[in-house]
């Protein structure tokens, strides 16, 4: 059975825990996600760490296939403009952010066409899919495209940090990863294949699942001779 997030409304997104509140919620099964934790010692009272930031946990949505592609790479045969992706995991341990390795992550997201493998009529393949398990430094990385865009929503990469197994500690935690609107337009509008497509139809202030904390996941990317790279960093609560 997996430990669910303690409830946040939304004035609770992006706060920062002082170390009497966070250890005040250790008391009841939960988990919640930070921004990359620096390894500090805090007061009673002061943050418990500088940097220890809310990740909200977003929908799942309607396209996740549990394929179990143990896997860095997950392009397959889609053509689109390279982007590596690295997570680096952690867990809240007192007062301090501790690597998390051995953690399952998943990612999944649409092509450049805006497709999605494994349902409808791309049932059978598994494109775009794979999962990493965290080595000793917490990291997980990705080789894949940048994703496409399909009606109705910004583009995005859906992700997961689940435990290795099942058991009586066992976490899961979901969510979404964004981009700056201006980078999807540049590549949208000059790239092969997105250019045939043209720009999305939702901006990230237009997407209602964004709008439910998705400026907290905004990935920070670099491009190098056109190719792309982002790092997301994320410290679970696990009780």
């Amino acid at each position: 059975m997996h430990d669910h997030p303690h409830p946040l409304g939304h004035g609770d997104v992006g706060s920062v825990l002082t170390r009497r509140e966070a250890l005040g919620l250790f008391t009841t099964p939960l988990l919640l996600a930070f921004a990359g934790c620096e390894e500090t010692t805090a007061g009673e009272d002061e943050p418990l760490s500088g940097s220890c930031v809310v990740r909200p946990e977003l929908t799942e949505g309607p396209f996740y296939v549990d394929a179990e592609l143990l896997r860095s790479d997950i392009r397959e045969d889609r053509a689109g403009v390279p982007l590596a992706l690295a997570f680096s995991v952690s867990r809240v341990a007192g007062s301090a952010c501790e690597l998390l390795p051995g953690a399952i992550v998943d990612i999944w997201h649409a092509d450049a066409s805006g497709a999605y493998s494994g349902v409808g009529s791309q049932s059978g393949t598994r494109f775009l899919r794979g999962s990493q398990q965290t080595g000793a430094d917490g990291a997980a990385r990705f080789t894949t495209i940048y994703p496409g865009w399909y009606a109705g929503r910004t583009p995005h990469i859906h992700f997961k940090v689940r435990s290795p197994a099942p058991s009586a500690s066992a976490y899961e935690f979901t969510s979404q990863l964004f981009f700056d609107d201006a980078l999807s337009r540049e590549i949208y509008t000059s790239a092969a294949p997105y250019a045939t497509r043209g720009v999305q139809d939702r901006s990230n202030a237009s997407d209602g699942i964004y709008r439910r904390g998705g400026a907290r996941m905004l990935l920070d990317v670099s491009e190098t001779d056109g190719a792309y790279t982002a790092a997301f960093d994320i410290a679970l609560l696990i009780d």
